[in-house]
Order: C-alpha cells, then structure tokens, then sequence
C-alpha cells in the first residue's frame, strides 16, 4: 500500500533485487549491442516471464523489438499479463491473431481476464471458443466484476470439499485429482448449495487421522471477503491477517473463488506506482519509452493546470506592483515563503493521502488529526519565522521586514497545513482519487496565500 514502511532487512532485499536488475539489464544491452544473439536468447528465456516483462519495458523501442523476436512463444501469455498496459497494448499489435491464440492458451482465467479486453475481437472469439466450457464460464464469472474488487481479483481454480467427508477421503481425492492449483494453503469448506462453511489447511489434512471428519478439524477462524469487497481493502485485509489465500463469496454466500497472497502483491505495488505516479498527473500504466507525441499529450494536460495555477499566483504579485516597485527587497524574499508553505503543506499532503490508503483516516479522528497538523505548523512556524527574521534582519537591516516575513511564514505554514489536511479528505468525499491533483491544488493555497499575506502586511505596514 502507498506509504508503506520497509524494514532495513526489506530494504536491503529491495536494493539488491534493483542492482540486479540493473546488472541484467546492462548485460543484455551489451550483448545485443555485440549481436551475440544466442546468448541474449538463451539469457532471455531463462528468465521468469515478469523479469522479462521488466527487462522490456526497461528497454528502447528498438532493443525491445528485437527482444520481442527472441522470447520463446512459450512465454508470451505471462509476459503479456505483466507488462503495463500500454506496453501490452503496442505488443499485442505487432502480433498476427494465430500468435495471440497460442499465447492465450494455459492461462488462468484471471490472467486472461486482464489482457482479453486488449486483443482483437477476432480473437477473443476465437479464444473462448477454443475454451473448454468449464474454463469459459470461469473467465466469465471474473469478467462479470469490476477489475479493483474481489471478484475482479480472483481466481475461480478452487478445491471444495463437503464437510460431512473424513480426512481419507479427501486424500483419496486429491490423489485422484493428480495436482492442485498453484498457491493452495487450505481446500475450501463448503455445503452442497456450494455455501462457504470454512477452510481445511493443507497441514491439518495431513497431520490428522483419516478417520476424522472434515467438520471436526475444519477451521472457521478466516473470514471470508465479498465480491464487492475493494482491491485496496483486500490487501489490507491480508496485510493484517497475515493471509496466503483468502475464500471470496457472492451476495448468496456462495463460494465463487480465492484471492492469493501474489496477486494481492500486485495490487500494493499498483497502488504505490499510482499514488506516486498520480502526484505528478501522471499514470502508471504509462509506457516509460512511449512515442514522443504520445507522453507530450499525456503531460501536456497537467502542464497546462499548473500554468492556470501559475498565472493566478502572477496576477496575485500583479496587485502588489507599487509595494514591490518601492520596497524591490519583497521581490527578493517572497520566494521564502511561498516555499517555506509549499514543503510543510506537502509533507501533510503525504501522511493523509498515506493515511486515507492504509485506511487510518475517517471522520471519527480527521478532526483530531488537522489540530494536530496544525499545532505542528505552529511550532515549525514560529521556530523557522524566528531563524529567517533574525537572518532578514542581518542581510538588510530591516526590522520591520523581518517582523513582516516571520508573521507571513507563520500564517503561510498553518494555512498550508489546513490544506494538505483538508484537500485529501474533500477529494475522497467527491469520489475522486486523493493524489490526483492534490499537489497541484496545493501549491495553489500556498503561493497565492503566502505572496497576498507577505505583500498585503508589507504594504500595510511598511508604506
């Protein structure tokens, strides 16, 4: 989830998994570079499909081309499930509709959910006619629900077993069976109405004796998510759990299928690229080597906010033109404060936007935690407002400057933290994303606040 914390143990798992990356990345550069192409094809797919799905969308059009050439066809299904969507997107265009079909086949019904929306409709025809009627209604029942919900997050893979069976049988069973789905931990419980009734974990059923009933050494301690249930919450649900698999039911109760630990994975870190990526105006999903045209119309939308916002800011200092003509030292110290608001009004932003993700935040204690945002503010404001007078006093010699600067950093610093607390919380009330143009709006209040507060009492008490 967005703000999460790593330990310095998980950190140094994260630095490493990033130098190696990179030490792949650069090796493969080298060699296609050297045109060693058997070593860059044998290098490539002995990889894991999402390492490979890094490696292109780590490299340039050119390179990935012909990386795309070498990959074994094999592969194409997972890679296609891992890279962004619009990487996939260019990939599935390159690609003849015999290719797309072969690279369907094998996948889990929620992995072919997440691409089907993105191939031809010649071949999503031809794709669930090929499906086998048991599979087809599987991808059916995934793509009934929206992608950021359980349902949407599930895989219909499941094993049940009825609870009045003994622990035999269901070995029996499973042996019978041959295999399981992949991430399996516990078989699901359920009545002959297909009603969850509990879990039966993998390390009960075989520690018991087979004589015992399912019923008598079940669990029914994990409780079971609904459909509807947000992927976000999902994932907080694991993270307090401590879940690998979780059982997911419709409005009957029903058992429809599970959510594991993997793709509960995939849903933090999409959360972390969209928050972050959200706060500059951009998106996650976005290709890093997209065509020039293409990233400059993405951007070009937020640029042009920001200039509005820029604009209003000028035409804010327009009004102050006499105050500044005749004291020229405002021009030289406006950028303080509006600067001096700008960073304590974002790190507010960031530990409510962190707040309202981890879902920390709601309205028994948003109030109790602006007080404390803005007694926050207040002591920083009248520490930092102390230091950058005594300094304006030093560098020019005006104790009436230096007395208006510190009152407008005071001011700026609390009006900024009353945004960066507020501005999260009104978005969300909305229905819009919180990160989403929350830095924007706030650079607004802080510099149009700061530059009419630190002009307006200079012109008040200086002309």
């Amino acid at each position: 989830m967005p703000g999460l914390q790593m330990t310095g143990l998980a950190q140094g798992f994260f630095m490493v998994d990033q130098e190696r990356k990179q030490n792949r990345l650069n090796i493969l550069s080298s060699a296609l570079e050297r045109g060693t192409i058997v070593n860059v094809r044998t290098m490539l797919n002995g990889l894991h499909p999402a390492e490979i799905a890094h490696l292109l969308e780590s490299m340039p059009p050119q390179q990935r081309r012909l990386l795309w050439e070498l990959v074994d066809p094999e592969l194409d299904g997972d890679i296609l499930t891992h890279v962004n969507d619009e990487l996939r997107a260019s990939l599935i265009m390159e690609m003849d509709p015999e290719e797309l079909i072969a690279a369907t086949e094998g996948l889990e019904p929620d992995d072919l959910a997440d691409i089907l929306n993105d191939l031809p409709d010649a071949v999503i025809s031809e794709v669930l006619q090929s499906m086998d009627e048991q599979n087809r209604h599987r991808l059916e029942a995934v793509l009934s629900y929206p992608d950021d919900t359980a349902g949407g997050l599930m895989n219909t893979d499941t094993i049940t077993v009825r609870p009045d069976v003994t622990v035999d049988v269901v070995l029996r069973y499973l042996r019978l069976r041959g295999s399981m789905p992949q991430m399996t931990d516990n078989l699901f419980v359920v009545d002959r109405e297909d009603r969850y009734l509990g879990q039966l974990p993998l390390g009960v059923l075989l520690t018991q004796q087979p004589s015992a009933s399912v019923a008598g050494v079940m669990s029914r301690e994990t409780e079971s998510i609904s459909v509807a249930t947000k992927a976000t919450e999902v994932a907080t649900m694991f993270e307090h759990r401590d879940l690998i698999s979780a059982p997911v039911i419709d409005e009957g109760q029903k058992l429809v299928g599970r959510i594991t630990i993997d793709d509960v994975v995939d849903v933090i870190r999409d959360e972390a690229e969209h928050t972050m990526m959200s706060m500059a105006g951009l998106d996650e999903q976005d290709d890093m080597f997209a065509p020039v045209m293409v990233s400059a119309r993405h951007r070009g939308v937020w640029l042009g906010i920001n200039l509005m916002t820029a604009l209003l800011a000028s035409w804010v200092i327009g009004l102050f033109e006499d105050t500044i003509d005749k004291l020229v030292i405002l021009a030289v110290l406006m950028p303080i404060v509006a600067s001096m608001g700008g960073i304590a009004g974002s790190q507010t932003l960031t530990l409510v936007i962190r707040g309202i993700a981890l879902g920390h935040i709601g309205a028994s204690n948003a109030r109790q935690l602006l007080y404390k945002e803005l007694a926050v503010s207040m002591l920083n404001g009248l520490l930092w407002a102390g230091i950058v007078a005594i300094v304006v006093v030093a560098w020019f010699g005006d104790y009436q400057v230096g007395m208006v600067i510190g009152v407008a950093i005071i001011i700026n610093l609390l009006c900024a933290a009353f945004a960066g607390a507020t501005i999260p919380m009104l978005l969300r009330r909305v229905g819009a994303d919180p990160a989403l143009g929350g830095s924007v709006m706030l650079t607004t209040v802080t510099d149009v606040v700061g530059f009419v507060v630190f002009l307006g009492l200079a012109t008040f008490f200086l002309l």
